[in-house]
């Protein structure tokens, strides 16, 4: 019984993570406020790590729904001259190497920032009030930014138009999102596209893109983390983390698809409405 109720309580933690991971709400920040009252049945060392590994089931939502424009090759047929034969070559896809160089170039800042500053940031931020924090101040400058931005024509509307300089500006609000939990991944950086000029559906997909290696990184490190530290798991803690990451991986396409088609014909103010109203109630309750 009591094993039948932490799957159950690992659903709701990858149905948390698949649905705040994509949009601009923060999904560490709902994870830690989450885990404040429903707990799982786990060791402390052990949540640190499964509440960023979990992303790795949104992680391969994003692969799968993005292979075509992600994988940067393809093959090439060339018919031999005077021959029936068909020759048949890997290529790099037009595009293929600028896609990339702008996610690795956008992800340094962030990585940095991980790698040198993880323990430390954890310490400090990795609490229900500075997530609360975080939450309201992002979500206060959600709304005004769209209103500012309310009758502005976008110009950069793909990724393959975006110059390096707003590549390396998206990067460094990603970085925010590195440190404070609450400030949200995606959240930090399609508000700071917009800002740059990057259209909604462009900045979206581009924050997409970024999660990938973000993601796995962030996973690799904890992990990497937690078998060097000689901690030692449970069949209960490695079944709660692969329901986890099953439930984030189904959930994440469905909430990646909502959000492309949303907004297609809305703004991001709903958004930012729900982080000040969220953030409030966590500083209520904690009262």
């Amino acid at each position: 019984m009591m094993e039948l109720l932490e799957i159950f309580k690992a659903i709701l933690f990858g149905i948390v993570e698949g649905v705040t991971e994509w949009l601009p709400v923060s999904s560490t920040g709902h994870l830690i406020l989450l885990n404040e009252y429903v707990q799982l049945n786990v060791s402390e060392s052990f949540f640190k790590m499964f509440e960023v590994v979990i992303q790795l089931g949104a992680i391969l939502a994003v692969v799968l729904l993005y292979w075509q424009k992600l994988w940067p090759f393809e093959i090439k047929r060339q018919k031999i001259k005077n021959r029936i034969a068909v020759a048949e070559r890997v290529v790099w896809k037009e595009g293929g190497i600028d896609l990339w160089v702008k996610i690795i170039v956008c992800c340094i800042p962030a990585a940095i920032v991980g790698i040198v500053f993880d323990d430390k940031i954890d310490e400090l931020f990795y609490h229900p009030l500075p997530v609360a924090l975080a939450l309201i101040i992002v979500g206060v400058l959600f709304i005004a930014i769209e209103m500012f931005n309310k009758d502005r024509t976008f110009l950069i509307d793909s990724v393959a138009d975006m110059p390096y300089r707003v590549v390396l500006l998206i990067g460094a609000a990603q970085t925010l999102a590195a440190v404070f939990p609450g400030t949200s991944r995606s959240g930090s950086t399609i508000l700071a596209g917009i800002l740059l000029g990057v259209s909604r559906t462009c900045a979206a997909e581009f924050t997409f893109f970024l999660a990938v290696p973000v993601m796995f990184g962030a996973s690799l490190l904890k992990v990497v983390k937690y078998i060097h530290d000689g901690l030692a798991i449970s069949q209960g803690e490695i079944l709660t983390l692969i329901v986890g990451c099953i439930t984030a991986f189904a959930v994440s396409i469905l909430t990646i698809r909502f959000l492309m088609k949303y907004i297609q014909n809305h703004d991001f103010k709903a958004f930012g409405i729900y982080r000040i109203v969220l953030g409030i109630a966590v500083i209520a309750l904690l009262h």
